[in-house]
């Protein structure tokens, strides 16, 4: 039962604090501060413990929310440890969720329905970074070893949950990374300002502790297939969906012009101290993003902290509309979020329902030349007619293409696997059990669903790793939270 059943009723919303827009710009230190804890506890008493919860479905980890806002609510002293016991009953990694997952498990909230939802990710982070400062996230006991090893290809949220659900079952599990440290996006595309970088660290040393192996710098090619198949009883593939989608307008090999995937890791160095400057800096140039998602926002809220003169975002879609409140009007589904993240405060000209005509310049970029479109639909079907007369030129000594991704970008070590693509997507296929065409090779994540949220890699590795203990020893306890056709609310 909830804690404060009229909970809800007597407490508003109270999001978690963020530092002020003039001094976050100013460099990439973390935006959100850490809120004290009779604030989580008067935030997790607004849970009504719904007779049916939909946050429980909106999340694909199936997360127990309730029950450990309930915990949470009980102010001090709260059962904090309890409240990390059930939060980590379903998800390896809830710093992860907390910090940048978009949080469809509150639009599923029923209090959405009329209302401002739980801040469920203000007390889910609450929870982890206590558990920590209490030492009661040490490494857990590994089941008794078996005789079979495990190879994950791809150190993001989807390989590192596979991995340490596989390792805990007592598989030797080995972790190759082409880059030079583990997070695969998490480390090298998510701003630190979004994601703060030593909360990947505990947890590869909480891993490492347990038994799982890292080996970083080792980029798994065609030519190392067949080692890899003589070396372990089973392959894990979760090489994420990192193929940009390519805009063929004139003028696109022109200097200056780059994908968001070639800038975004250059800032992740800056902070992390291996640079001092990013090869790619938008310092006291006027840069246009293409496209309105997550990775735009990243490229917005990093160029304005390179000290941009401007910053415009470019898409083609109209502009979403404005929410007055909280309440969710597609409930128990989660609303557009584009155009939505707080790196949109810090300073941005928008200019919506436009596209790419051609890039000028004369060897480097020095505008964009775009063209208004109106969307029209044909047999259900969108199109972008374009309005006459309305060419303009938007100033650009940087242009950043964030307009999605289409797939994985392992295509030569995927077909040396023998496993093969879906037709139109560029993801690995699998079937129920997360199996590819090639025996004892699996697949997971975004490499299987294309480009998607941390929290539904994190569901997909654990579930794959279910199916890779269970035909290995023959059956699993593991949990299976999703299937490879899992779908959002």
């Amino acid at each position: 039962m909830a804690h404060d059943p009229q909970g809800f009723m007597t407490r508003p919303r109270v999001e978690l604090p963020k530092r002020p827009v003039p001094e976050r710009v100013r460099d990439f230190q973390p935006i959100y501060l850490r809120p004290k804890a009779d604030a989580v506890a008067e935030q997790a008493s607004r849970c009504m413990d719904c007779g049916v919860a939909f946050c429980h479905a909106g999340c694909p980890l199936g997360n127990l929310i309730p029950e450990w806002n309930e915990l949470v609510a009980r102010g001090e002293p709260a059962d904090w440890a309890d409240a990390s016991e059930r939060l980590h009953a379903t998800n390896n990694f809830p710093e992860f969720t907390g910090w940048i997952c978009p949080a469809p498990c509150e639009a599923a909230c029923v209090l959405a329905i009329n209302d401002a939802p739980v801040t469920i990710k203000q007390v889910e982070m609450s929870i982890v970074e206590r558990a920590f400062d209490d030492g009661n996230l040490p490494p857990q006991p590994v089941a008794p070893p078996t005789a079979h090893s495990v190879a994950v290809v791809g150190s993001g949220p989807a390989g590192l949950a596979a991995a340490q659900q596989l390792t805990r079952s007592g598989h030797a599990v080995t972790v190759f990374e082409r880059d030079d440290r583990v997070g695969g996006l998490l480390r090298y595309g998510i701003p630190d300002f979004k994601m703060p970088k030593d909360i990947i660290d505990r947890r590869i040393a909480q891993m490492a502790a347990e038994g799982t192996s890292f080996r970083v710098n080792t980029p798994i090619t065609s030519a190392d297939v067949e080692r890899l198949s003589a070396d372990f009883d089973a392959v894990v593939l979760a090489v994420g969906a990192l193929k940009p989608r390519e805009l063929d307008n004139p003028g696109r090999e022109l200097d200056g012009v780059h994908q968001a995937m070639q800038y975004l890791p250059w800032g992740n160095r800056v902070a992390a101290g291996d640079l001092d400057r990013p090869q790619i800096d938008a310092s006291g140039k006027h840069v246009v993003i293409i496209g309105g998602g997550d990775t735009a926002a990243d490229c917005l809220g990093t160029a304005n902290r390179q000290g941009a003169l401007s910053v415009t975002v470019l898409d083609h879609n109209p502009a979403p509309l404005k929410r007055v409140d909280l309440v969710n009007p597609v409930w128990p589904a989660a609303p557009p979020s584009r155009g939505v993240s707080p790196a949109h405060d810090e300073g941005v000209h928008e200019a919506w329902a436009h596209r790419v005509v051609e890039f000028v310049g004369d060897g480097h970029v020095r505008a964009v030349a775009v063209e208004q479109v109106e969307v029209v639909r044909i047999g259900g079907v969108r199109h972008f007619n374009a309005v006459p007369q309305s060419r303009s030129e938007l100033p650009a000594d940087l242009v950043l293409l964030a307009a999605g991704f289409v797939g994985t970008d392992s295509d030569e070590l995927v077909a040396a696997l023998g496993a093969r693509e879906v037709p139109g997507r560029g993801t690995v296929a699998v079937d129920a059990r997360w199996r590819t065409a090639t025996e004892n090779v699996y697949a997971c994540g975004d490499a299987t669903r294309g480009a998607s949220l941390v929290v539904w890699a994190i569901a997909e590795g654990r579930a794959c790793a279910a199916a890779v203990d269970a035909d290995l020893a023959g059956s699993s306890e593991l949990p299976t939270p999703v299937t490879p056709t899992s779908r959002p609310l």
